[in-house]
């Protein structure tokens, strides 16, 4: 073999390792957790005998899937604002319904009505957010103020 060949074969595998070694390190970087983003939040309040709604809506991106987001409303002067939201507290609360946006991103949104009584006997003032997504290999992101909203 001439010496031309033997070096544009070592330098052929230098290079193929180095990528090798880019790309493993590339994948070892990813965060398992659940992402969010485009997060937005839209109250309309009841008016003239109709009733109000509360919509949120998120996109969540996950390496492994997503499995389910859970959707949760709280008013910042409450328990939660003493004593931070856990994924704990989130398990029980109604979940999001989610649709596929691409590759491992689904779009969710929850939706939810408000009557004139529920908004008469709740909190007024600031309200958040808070949103637990579960990836589907288990790993969890949990956001207390995704996003707020004010009940006047």
């Amino acid at each position: 073999m001439s010496r031309r060949i033997a070096l544009s074969v070592v330098a052929g595998v230098v290079v193929l390792g180095g990528a090798g070694a880019f790309a493993l390190a590339y994948a070892g970087d990813q965060d398992p957790s659940p992402a969010l983003a485009h997060s937005a939040v839209r109250y309309t309040a009841p008016d003239g005998g109709r009733d109000g709604s509360l919509s949120f809506t998120t996109e969540v991106s996950a390496p492994s899937g997503v499995r389910n987001l859970k959707v949760l409303a709280w008013p910042e002067k409450s328990e939660f604002a003493k004593k931070p939201l856990t994924a704990k507290d989130m398990a029980e609360v109604e979940s999001a319904t989610c649709t596929p946006a691409g590759g491992h991103t689904v779009r969710c949104v929850y939706k939810g009505g408000m009557t004139a009584a529920d908004v008469a006997s709740s909190t007024h003032g600031t309200w958040h957010i808070a949103v637990l997504a579960t990836a589907k290999d288990g790993h969890t992101t949990l956001d207390t103020k995704a996003a707020d909203f004010t009940l006047a």
